[in-house]
């Protein structure tokens, strides 16, 4: 099973011990970024969660969230449709029970919880199977790709289960949005009136993902990434939206594919539930720097990567709290060790994980409405709301 990012990180050694001098794809770079240093991780229990990986693929996404190394976490087995990978991915969790597919992971009754960590299209197929056997389930972005079947399907399976159920959006833990949702909680921010998320990954030469699942990919069936710098300060969601998007000047994107998808940028505008506005733009091929970032317009000043209130001064940035020993902050500005730890935590404490199945459908099918927009040449839709 291919995880959902497709190249080599940079310096990741094969087995004969060498190292690729492979530049860092987009979001695995290793960043300085803020902790609460004066502070200390303190444990919420001493028990030890049974997880099984299922996905590592030629960039290592399976083991890249420190569940191996988490103090309340034993990883179980893994599991992965191409057996050398699997090995790897056993080796890399310090993990001796392997799986070739998913499915028989899930059916194992020593896992109590699978991080999915695939190709998109089965994460949907792999997430309803894991929480109808009763496991916590977390799974990397979208929750579901492209079908809104799978999405009501996903949200059935996810409220009847006994497991918890949460999704790996990277972006809420990204240290401005984290400062930003610590901020509007406190009720620092008022009423945020406009934000602005963009996910730019110029992919000028076609990449390889098992079964060929991201040749053609409509650029807001990704939206996740973008869609958190609304839904992830503020729990909302969007209702609205009318999209535009841009046909593709790369040929290996002019081609037929299996989506029947012309565009390779979609810029989308939303209406809220709070009655105010979002843009999100998400391109596959605009050249230059690749970026994954946004910011927020509130009543009381506007945030970037640090907030200004309305008299020009700058607040200080809230940092993020430390992490359990032994954990990393990872890739993608530091989010992933953090969102192991949430995922994690919600299940020891028994409560509702931060990006729970209704915020991740509502970040993921928002974009999947976007896209239906942009093939109706922007045409104003609504979008289907997921409530718990």
């Amino acid at each position: 099973m291919q995880d959902e990012l497709e190249n080599d990180t940079a310096g990741r050694s094969d087995d004969s011990g060498s190292t690729h001098a492979v530049p860092p794809i987009q979001g695995f770079e290793r960043e300085l970024v803020d902790q609460e240093t004066e502070k200390q991780w303190v444990p919420v229990s001493d028990r030890k969660i049974r997880v099984g990986i299922i996905g590592y693929g030629v960039c290592g996404f399976g083991a890249d969230f420190s569940f191996q190394d988490h103090p309340n976490v034993t990883v179980t087995a893994v599991a992965d449709l191409v057996p050398e990978q699997c090995a790897e991915l056993a080796r890399a969790c310090r993990c001796q029970k392997m799986y070739a597919t998913g499915e028989e992971l899930i059916r194992d009754e020593a896992v109590e919880a699978v991080f999915i960590a695939t190709d998109a299209p089965s994460h949907a197929r792999l997430a309803i199977a894991a929480l109808q056997a009763g496991k916590h389930v977390a799974s990397a972005v979208p929750a579901v790709f492209g079908s809104l079947e799978d999405a009501d399907a996903l949200f059935a399976a996810a409220r009847s289960a006994a497991g918890k159920y949460m999704m790996f959006e990277t972006s809420y833990f990204h240290v401005n949005l984290y400062a930003m949702r610590e901020m509007y909680r406190r009720g620092d921010l008022g009423k945020l009136i406009y934000a602005e998320g963009e996910y730019m990954h110029y992919l000028g030469t076609p990449l390889a993902a098992y079964g060929g699942w991201r040749a053609g990919l409509p650029p807001q069936w990704y939206p996740t990434h973008t869609n958190a710098y609304h839904m992830g300060v503020t729990g909302g969601s969007f209702t609205e939206v009318s999209c535009m998007g841009r046909p593709s000047p790369i040929p290996h994107m002019q081609a037929k594919n299996r989506y029947n998808n012309p565009f390779g940028t979609e810029i989308a505008l939303f209406r809220t539930s709070e009655g105010s506005m979002a843009r999100t733009a998400i391109s596959w091929d605009i050249p230059g720097t690749g970026d994954e970032t946004g910011r927020i317009w509130t009543e009381k000043g506007t945030f970037d990567r640090v907030f200004k209130g309305m008299d020009g001064k700058e607040a200080p940035l809230i940092k993020r709290p430390p992490l359990p020993p032994g954990v990393e902050p990872g890739g993608h500005n530091g989010s992933h060790g953090y969102l192991t730890n949430e995922f994690v935590e919600a299940i020891l404490l028994d409560r509702k994980p931060l990006v729970d199945i209704a915020q991740s459908l509502n970040l993921t099918v928002a974009g999947i409405i976007a896209h239906q927009s942009a093939m109706r040449n922007g045409e104003l839709l609504k979008i289907p709301q997921y409530v718990l």
